[in-house]
């Protein structure tokens, strides 16, 4: 077993409610040529909660973390007004080398 097998956490229930779903557009996807891959957060996921999640699910090496809140718009609902849910995003910045294939399962 190498070292670095030794220092990943194990996965943990709260580590698989913290990363929702990966986003995957045409903005997000332009990313992975820089090695970034963009998930949808928990909105009281923490950058250390985030990057100890992905490590340890996804079995790689994190760079950083950059987060953005993004605002729920107010739309029409069958004529009355509503206002979508607020969402949390998380651009996940990966070491050189390390990839994450977000079109297969975990």
């Amino acid at each position: 077993m190498s070292k670095a097998q030794e220092k990943q956490k194990p996965v943990t229930p709260e580590m698989l409610g913290i990363l929702k779903s990966p986003v995957v557009t045409e903005k997000s996807t332009l990313g992975s040529q820089y090695g970034q891959v963009t998930f949808r957060v928990d909105l009281q996921a923490t950058k250390p909660q985030i990057k100890a999640a992905v490590e340890s699910i996804y079995k790689v090496k994190v760079k950083g973390v950059n987060t953005i809140v993004q605002k729920g718009k107010t739309k029409m609902f069958r004529g009355t007004a509503g206002r979508r849910s607020d969402e949390k995003k998380a651009i996940v910045t990966l070491e050189p080398g390390q990839q994450i294939d977000v079109t297969t399962g975990v």
